[in-house]
């Protein structure tokens, strides 16, 4: 959490640090838990297995820690207590009654403390970032790049320790990937957060965003199970529609939610995909098989280098002018019911489409209504929530806390202790002897 003048006078800074929270962006997934209930409070067990990547500082980590562990009820489930106490209250009709049930209520963002809290054992939560991050009880963090495919294999045995043979060593090399003894067991949600070090070009930052949601992505359908949730961040721009309509290809329900906590100024919003359906490409590939070459872009795997030396590419048949190739999704195949979940694929293949139509209506066509595909945009949160861009009156005795996880080990932490060696103590700049800095 930062220290600007807008920061501090924004609520949620303020009560992430009240309230325990090692960032302000844990009330963003708590608000889109809210609305789409992506932890399924009232079946528990369909919600076991997280992963949440580019986690660092933790906030969102923290987030599933307490209420997947800890069984704490933040998101939907504290709402709808929430909105039960409200009935109850109202079915009593005694000001007495009404009057304590309002005390002793909690504060946005805070955990009833009269609940009975119901701690879990079965859940596996393991966060990956590149930057280093404090521990957190419950969670398994890993310090790699998503973008990159020896990630896989590492988040794998991370979540299933004992399919993987233990005969592996730190001394082996990092080519070497670790051998599975069984399949590892898939993942039930997958949860993104990150975002670039923004450089002020919009167009460069989109894209370099666009990239990360992407690895992101095709990590998440190398683990999802059939039927999970993954949730993203995402700025939108001029041709984010691409990107839902890509989404859609590989999940049932896709929605764009923008939480109340997240600023309105801020281009930043949070994909939501539910119902995932794993793709199978024209090899027969499936699920982890298929990250060999991903399909929405990333680092693909090595090409196998031949004795002499020389890679092999494959060199596709000239396609003739009159055809336009482009991949359709053909229609999901029938279901096939599993012991605990049923399992649905959905063919990406290409197909030689013919056109006769003139160029010029080829383009009219091609930017036609009827051939986008737009997702429903949700506000998520409570109208009487705090405003993320409004500034609140203080009360004068109020004391500002420090924030709860500094930065374990920042990139400008040089840059600060060259200025603080430089400059004074607090980094400010010394005044010379003729007033000059």
């Amino acid at each position: 959490m930062g220290k600007s003048s807008k920061d501090k006078r924004d609520a949620y800074y303020r009560l992430a640090k009240e309230q325990n929270w090692r960032a302000r962006s844990a009330f963003k997934l708590i608000q889109i838990d809210e609305q789409f209930d992506l932890f399924e409070h009232e079946n528990p067990d369909n919600v076991t297995r997280v992963v949440d990547l580019c986690a660092a500082p933790g906030s969102w980590s923290q987030v599933l820690s307490r209420v997947l562990i800890k069984g704490e009820s933040f998101g939907r489930r504290a709402w709808l207590e929430k909105k039960r106490r409200e009935i109850q209250a109202l079915e009593e009709d005694a000001d007495a009654t009404k009057k304590n049930d309002n005390d002793d209520e909690p504060r946005f963002g805070e955990s009833n403390p009269n609940a009975e809290l119901q701690p879990r054992k079965n859940v596996k939560i393991v966060s990956i970032d590149l930057q280093p991050m404090a521990p957190l009880e419950g969670i398994t963090t890993l310090k790699a790049d998503i973008t990159h495919p020896s990630t896989i294999p590492l988040l794998l045995r991370a979540l299933d320790p004992e399919a993987y043979e233990s005969s592996s060593t730190a001394s082996d090399s990092q080519s070497n990937a670790p051998t599975a003894i069984r399949q590892p067991h898939p993942v039930d949600l997958v949860i993104s957060d990150g975002a670039p070090d923004v450089t002020g070009l919009h167009d460069l930052d989109i894209y370099i965003q666009s990239q990360l949601l992407y690895a992101a992505l095709n990590l998440a359908m190398g683990v999802l199970r059939p039927g999970g949730k993954f949730v993203a961040k995402i700025f939108r721009a001029r041709d984010v529609d691409l990107l839902y309509a890509q989404l859609r290809t590989v999940f049932q329900r896709v929605s764009v939610s923008k939480p109340r906590s997240s600023r309105a100024s801020s281009l930043e919003a949070f994909i939501v995909c539910e119902g995932f359906i794993p793709p199978a490409t024209n090899e027969g590939l499936a699920g982890m098989a298929a990250l060999k070459n991903p399909l929405f872009g990333g680092a693909a795997t090595p090409k196998p280098v031949s004795d002499d030396g020389n890679v092999g590419l494959e060199v596709r048949d000239e396609v003739d002018e009159d055809t336009r190739t482009r991949p359709v999704l053909a229609e999901p195949n029938t279901p096939t019911n599993t012991s605990t979940h049923s399992t649905e694929s959905r063919h990406l293949q290409y197909e030689s489409i013919t056109t006769d139509q003139p160029s010029g209506q080829k383009l009219t066509n091609k930017f036609a209504a009827e051939n986008r595909w737009i997702p429903s945009f949700i506000a998520c949160g409570d109208l009487s929530a705090w405003d993320s861009d409004a500034s609140y009156t203080l009360p004068p005795d109020y004391v500002s806390l420090a924030p709860v996880q500094p930065p374990t080990a920042p990139p400008y932490r040089k840059a600060l202790e060259l200025r603080k060696a430089q400059s004074g103590a607090y980094g400010k700049t010394k005044i010379g002897p003729l007033g000059r800095a």
